[in-house]
């Protein structure tokens, strides 16, 4: 991940002969001429990609908030465009797009870069958005327990826009509501007003 923690899946670095064999043979059973110039180190690049895509295995989202701190701050607090990237666990499509988190600490806040870390965390391994918006949801309320917490994810997947019904620039965006922003219109409508500005 992005920043001084960079994280690698273990279990693929374990394992990189077999995915380089296995990669190899998937060129050769689409057509490919897997002697050809450009296609001979793909199995290992593609091996080394896998480390880092899919390194969220090898972290406890929970964890990757770290230490908190002790604060009185008791009004919003909003991290917006989180850029990830994800793959998904139909197709093994990548898909990609922002996240936006807000919460509304009740004693204990979190680094402003964890949060982008807990994104990179839930998304670098086979996935579909809308867990990926439950989980962060879900991490935040029981780490900081906060009083609140929104968090909006919208992502464009390659498994429709680039194949099946093919719908370039097509967003998926996803919410999930914890705490006072479940009873509050008011909070969710503030939420969303600051995500535009």
């Amino acid at each position: 991940m992005a920043g001084k923690k960079d994280y690698v899946n273990s279990v693929v670095s374990d394992n990189h002969a077999q995915i380089e064999y296995h990669i190899k043979q998937i060129l050769s059973l689409i057509g490919e001429d897997v002697d050809r110039e450009g296609l001979l180190e793909t199995p290992a690049r593609v091996a080394r990609m896998y480390e880092e895509i899919f390194a969220g295995y090898d972290v406890d989202p929970r964890d990757v908030l770290g230490v908190t701190f002790d604060e009185r701050h008791e009004e919003l607090v909003i991290v917006k465009d989180i850029v990830y990237y994800s793959q998904c666990e139909h197709h093994m499509a990548p898909f990609f797009g922002k996240a936006h988190i807000g919460y509304i600490p009740s004693g204990k806040i979190a680094g402003l870069s964890k949060l982008a870390r807990l994104v990179e965390a839930i998304t670098r391994r086979l996935q579909v958005q809308e867990r990926i918006t439950s989980q962060i949801a879900d991490i935040m309320d029981e780490v900081l327990s906060p009083n609140g917490v929104m968090v909006v994810v919208e992502g464009e997947h390659l498994c429709m826009c680039a194949r099946g019904v093919k719908k370039p620039g097509s967003k998926t965006v996803t919410s999930a509501v914890r705490g006072e922003f479940r009873k509050s219109a008011a909070l969710r409508s503030e939420f969303l007003s600051l995500l535009k500005q």
